[in-house]
């Protein structure tokens, strides 16, 4: 044992031991069934990894959700489960192809124009090959035992397979439509992207309070008073007195900022009353909402603000301009008219785009939907609360699988939060202005329209430019990287997912999407349990970011403390759907816990029989008594035992974080404080001799050190797997031994 002289030093041993595991094959359930580890018969556990973008290197965040994940796994393939985590990544189109067009930029002074569709691609596909091959070496690094076999990629042939096949399956009933409306635009990115990828950005603005000219009847407000050389109408609440005898009006308006007005006074009950002077300016080509009250009211669009985010107007007052210019204009020109009648700061919340930082700017164009509201006849009998044959919406899927309960949603408390948003969801915009991605399936050759999963053979047909939303491929990641279109064993065999894991702040984002695909798609729900995590923080309660200069790199901190003490510092006193606070002095506290299991097994092998190269004489776990390590020794076979059971009720209840905590204090202030310290007497009594009681002794610290083990493997798998590399009955890995009974 010449290894336990000297201090652990994970750098000599993780490499090698994460080998040793791939090796085995043990990743693999088909693996653990054929050698005997799992029976074929066994219920399975099956999770799909979160796919990482291929933009970049994991973050802290990444860490935290790969240890737990790993916790789950590792938990589950030692109780005997088929276990399946299966492993991809995303091609995350917006920001990748984003990011690639920057570095051409600073290094070549070129845009994707400049090289050309096909050049650009080949560009970015190496640029995202180079930088999954670093995920994964990270994924490695933290210990994951995830099947590599099974990898997938959301933009590989199988996946595009299915990405074809579900959209002209939801093409084909209706679902999936081309529509000119109001969607957000990017200008900087030059796309368009969904509601949920939108980030709001607290500001201060001034809310401008004016008429349009001085012998209009009614003052209205905002914050962009340049988009109202888009107006079409003024809204009021129907019941509100003081405008209700216009309605119905139509006043022209000969000069606003140079453009002329033609402003219809309309009722529609979304009017705030009490809300700045109670009547809304309609801009149906700029605004969502107004977008919605003129599809009501049948109201003319008329766009002033393009691509560019500049004004395309006739006004010689606003031309070309860029829209905080033409407010400043326009501003202007209503003091110079005497139309101000306020000017109030106020704080806004600003719509800006989560992969570009973009102001968004809401414009009408054709694009394709996702139309969440139109009824269908379901195909499937397959859901417990959707009877065949019934009309239903997306919506309705979205939302009945939740609220009957067939998905269980960790914590509680989010259930209420994704119920809410799915009611108020609208019709979901799919198509992207880029050319990294999916390609939408369909061809268009003069007035003719045709959606097909392969290239029409005739001649002549032009295929639609643009691509689908990154969401669109991941809503499928249940079942596509289960060989879906296919009727595969392995979709069979494990699906629905037992568990999906992710941060809360995707909930909307991909958690949603997969419901909506999946009871869709295939009829049946795409995981029985969402576990969510919260972010990661400083010790201070800042969220971890490169801005604020405290981001820690996950692998430059598992070289300083190893993998096992960075999982234990992520997973102890984080809850689900709590944060994780982190330190540099967290993650050393558990880099001496790793020294103390390291210091612990050194003193249980030099005093007992497991030194001993003869098998150890200790009965196996599920038929150990209390009797096997003497009347003395009871009470710590005991105590342990309810510490297992402790263990296995919170590790099956998803409390990860008490657990751990348990673990560590179990093996640091009991088993190290107490019980080796009473030992060291038993074991070595000053008289000399010691008998039966030094024997049932060195039996009993075996047996605890070597259970103890099996119960922390799940948390800190590398130091673990090598102490447990010593023993001389050891036939197997750790991490395919049985979970200790109670």
């Amino acid at each position: 044992m010449e290894e336990l002289e000297k201090p652990y030093n994970p750098t000599e041993h993780e490499e090698s031991i994460y080998k040793k595991w791939q090796e085995s094959g043990f990743f693999n359930p088909d693996v653990c069934v054929k050698k005997g580890i799992a029976k074929k018969e066994a219920d399975y556990f099956s999770m799909v990894l979160p796919p990482p973008n291929v933009t970049g290197i994991l973050h802290m965040g990444s860490a935290f959700m790969l240890a737990i994940e790993d916790t789950m796994v590792r938990f589950n393939r030692m109780r005997g489960k088929k276990t399946l985590w299966l492993p991809g990544t995303d091609h995350a189109a917006i920001a990748t192809q984003s990011k690639v067009e920057k570095i051409i930029q600073k290094e070549e002074g070129k845009n994707r124009h400049n090289l050309g569709r096909e050049e650009f691609l080949k560009r970015v596909n190496k640029f995202a090959k180079e930088n999954h091959n670093t995920i994964v070496h990270q994924m490695k690094k933290m210990g994951c035992s995830l099947d590599w076999s099974r990898e997938a990629f959301t933009l590989d042939e199988k996946r595009n397979l299915a990405v074809k096949t579900v959209f002209k399956k939801m093409y084909d009933d209706g679902l999936i439509y081309r529509g000119y409306r109001v969607i957000n635009w990017d200008p900087k990115g030059q796309t368009t992207i969904s509601d949920d990828e939108i980030i709001y950005k607290e500001r201060k603005a001034i809310m401008y309070t004016f008429k349009y000219s001085k012998d209009f009847p009614i003052a209205i407000s905002t914050t962009r008073p340049e988009t109202k050389v888009g107006d079409t109408a003024v809204a009021i609440h129907p019941k509100d007195n003081r405008y209700s005898k216009y309605i119905g009006q139509t006043f022209e308006v000969a000069d606003f900022a140079g453009e002329k007005l033609s402003i219809k006074i309309i009722a529609d009950q979304s009017v705030e009353p009490n809300f700045g002077t109670g009547a809304l300016g309609v801009t149906p080509a700029h605004s969502q909402i107004d977008w919605e009250i003129a599809q009501r009211h049948k109201l003319p669009l008329k766009p002033v603000i393009n691509e560019y985010a500049r004004m395309a107007v006739k006004s010689p007052l606003l031309k070309d301009k860029k829209v905080a210019e033409a407010r400043e204009a326009v501003i202007e020109w209503l003091r110079n008219k005497k139309l101000m009648i306020k000017e109030e700061e106020i704080s806004q919340n600003v719509s800006t785009a989560e992969r570009t930082g973009g102001i968004i700017e809401p414009l009408p164009k054709l694009q394709w939907f996702v139309s969440v509201n139109k009824e269908f006849i379901y195909p499937f009998e397959t859901l417990p609360h959707i009877k065949k044959g019934e009309k239903v919406t997306l919506k309705k899927l979205m939302l009945s699988v939740v609220k009957n309960k067939d998905i269980n949603i960790i914590p509680d408390r989010f259930k209420k939060e994704y119920t809410h948003w799915i009611e108020n969801l609208r019709d979901w915009c799919i198509s992207r202005q880029i050319w990294y991605g999916h390609r939408i399936p369909v061809w268009y050759q003069n007035n003719k329209t045709r959606c097909e999963i392969e290239t029409p053979k005739e001649g002549g047909w032009i295929q639609d430019e643009d691509t689908l939303d990154t969401w669109f491929s991941s809503g499928l990641w249940t079942f596509s990287t289960l060989g879906w279109p296919k009727k595969t064993s392995d979709l069979k065999s494990y699906h629905p997912t037992t568990m999906l894991e992710t941060g809360y702040d995707i909930l909307f984002f991909w958690v949603a999407r997969m419901i909506l695909m999946s009871t869709y798609a295939v009829g049946q729900i795409p995981f029985k349990n969402v576990y969510l995590h919260g972010l990661v923080r400083d010790n201070k309660g800042n969220k971890i970011s490169k801005s604020l200069g405290n981001n820690l790199d996950p692998v430059d901190m598992i070289a300083k403390y190893s993998s096992d003490a960075v999982r234990m510092a992520l997973i102890i006193g984080a809850g689900p759907g709590n944060d994780s606070k982190i330190s540099d002095e967290k993650f050393k506290a558990y880099k001496h816990f790793t020294n103390k299991i390291w210091n612990i097994t050194r003193f249980v092998l030099e005093n007992t029989t497991m030194l001993s190269k003869r098998t150890l004489k200790l009965p196996q776990t599920q038929r150990v008594t209390l009797d096997s390590f003497g009347k003395e020794n009871k009470k710590y076979i005991k105590e342990f035992k309810s510490l297992t059971k402790d263990v296995t009720d919170d590790m099956e209840n998803y409390k990860f974080h008490l657990a751990a905590e348990k673990l560590y204090r179990y093996t640091w202030h009991t088993f190290a404080d107490i019980i080796i310290e009473e030992s060291k007497v038993k074991i070595n009594p000053p008289a000399g001799g010691g008998g039966e009681e030094a024997k049932n002794t060195k039996n009993m610290l075996s047996f605890l050190l070597e259970e103890q083990l099996k119960l922390l493997h799940p948390f800190m798998p590398f130091i673990t797997e090598k102490i447990w590399s010593f023993f001389p009955n050891s036939k197997n890995l750790l991490m395919v031994e049985k979970w200790p009974d109670y």
